[in-house]
């Protein structure tokens, strides 16, 4: 399986100011297959050490090498004989797997990055960013590489589904150029399937493998149950019901028309105050992703957030899918992923997407009187970029043209995402929804 992320792991050794590197990510979406098959390409051989903790109470065997000393070099020499694995400067990648269950880990990686930077050390995590906005006071600032790890994007789960030459050709397809039909009617029958499969590892390996979305489902099934067990694990007593029921009322908020985030559907009565944690250890987890409301369109965005509105999306189309049982059956339907919850499958798509593609995290616009709503906009370079998102070929777009004329100088362009094909009319461009992954490229050809 091919992962785009092994073509940065590859910049991240040949940097001359490489750091230890920290892979971010939800459970299960490929970060230590990621790692382990960098290792086998690049490196004479890997040591991988997992850290995860046993139970709530017992940490990992290998968590001692790290609460006994600081030195990095007497860390290698003991975890080398402790494992038998060989630790060689340069030409051994040390995998250091779950290091948020053990703090003595993350703080090593101060006196790596100082003392011993000939090591080439890679950490991932899955609830790794949980632990960092916990244990704010632990962490080596400024002393480790940042990596996001998301779920399979499209143009991944084209060359896993045996589409490369269509993968290839979006790659290298402009902004100025149309699409040809017969590729097309390709490209829109392969989103379908990506939005009933998504794009986690698992599910797409099963797809590529037997193409049953029975099988796809049982899988998805088996993921989302993994979940529930990490909000009970991870989340503790206390937590529990309010991860679950915040991660569950997904689909709800998806469905609505105005599907900006209201604690009212997670609980009849439900107020802010009881569920902001809860929300905030979802989002550091990477299952959710938060897009808060934008107040105007001036850069940086950051300074126009108003917190206290957003939206919540699911990491990944197919668990939306799962979640909202959309039974199987509806992959054989034309359009039918794509009029579901009033769009909300193609917007989740959109905002999984744009997630790896942009700097600056994306946020969305409203306007009160008249009530106007543009679903993403994102910081490309120096402008703010408006984007719509259709779920079809109706595309009527009155809040992107309310938008433009409200903010005509900050608006040099404006972006549709829809089931039409690539086009671009004056201020409008039009990226199909297939093409979503380039969107950051088609801008900035622009």
């Amino acid at each position: 399986m091919h992962r785009d992320i092994l073509n940065d792991l590859e910049e991240w050794k040949a940097s001359s100011h490489r750091k230890p590197l920290m892979l971010k990510g939800a459970r299960q979406v490929g970060k230590t297959w990621s790692l382990k098959e960098f290792g086998a390409r690049s490196y004479q051989n890997v040591a991988y050490f997992s850290l995860e903790r046993i139970d709530r109470d017992t940490p990992s065997e290998w968590a001692e090498f790290f609460q006994t000393t600081r030195d990095p070099h007497r860390i290698v020499a003991n975890l080398s004989l402790a494992s038998g694995f060989v630790i060689r400067p340069k030409t051994t990648l040390l995998i250091l797997d779950e290091i948020q269950d053990c703090p003595a880990a993350i703080g090593a990686l101060k006196a790596f990055c100082e003392d011993a930077p000939e090591y080439h050390v890679a950490t991932a995590g899955s609830l790794l960013g949980v632990a960092l906005s916990r244990d704010k006071g632990s962490f080596p600032v400024g002393k480790v590489t940042f990596m996001d790890m998301q779920p399979l994007t499209f143009s991944e789960f084209l060359r896993a589904d045996g589409a490369s030459n269509l993968a290839d050709w979006c790659q290298d397809v402009h902004a100025s150029e149309g699409v040809p039909s017969m590729i097309s009617a390709r490209l829109a029958e392969e989103l379908q399937r990506y939005f009933v499969v998504g794009g986690m590892p698992e599910a797409v390996k099963r797809w590529s493998e037997t193409s049953d979305v029975g099988q796809v489902d049982r899988v998805l099934a088996d993921l989302l149950d993994s979940y529930d067990r990490d909000f009970a694990k991870h989340g503790g007593v206390a937590m529990y019901a309010k991860l679950s029921r915040v991660w569950r009322s997904l689909p709800t908020h998806l469905a609505r028309e105005n599907k900006k985030f209201v604690y009212g559907q997670v609980r009849e009565g439900a107020r802010a105050r009881e569920y902001e944690d809860a929300i905030e250890w979802l989002a550091s987890a990477g299952l959710v992703r938060k897009v808060v409301r934008s107040k105007a369109p001036s850069i940086p965005l950051s300074s126009n957030d108003d917190e206290a509105a957003f939206k919540l999306y699911c990491l990944d189309v197919g668990l939306l899918r799962a979640m909202a049982h959309l039974p199987a059956t509806a992959f054989g339907r034309t359009d039918e992923l794509f009029s579901q919850f009033k769009g909300g499958f193609a917007e989740s798509y959109v905002a999984q997407t744009l997630a790896g593609q942009f700097a600056a995290p994306v946020r969305y616009w409203t306007n009160a009187k008249p009530r106007h709503e543009v679903d993403f906009i994102v910081q490309a370079g120096e402008q703010v970029v408006p984007i719509e998102v259709k779920s079809g070929e109706n595309v009527r777009a009155s809040s992107l043209r309310y938008y433009g004329r409200k903010y005509p100088e900050a608006t040099p362009l404006r972006v549709r995402c829809s089931l039409l094909g690539l086009r671009q009319d004056n201020d409008m461009l039009n990226v199909p929804l297939y093409l979503a992954d380039h969107m950051a490229r088609l801008i900035g050809e622009r």
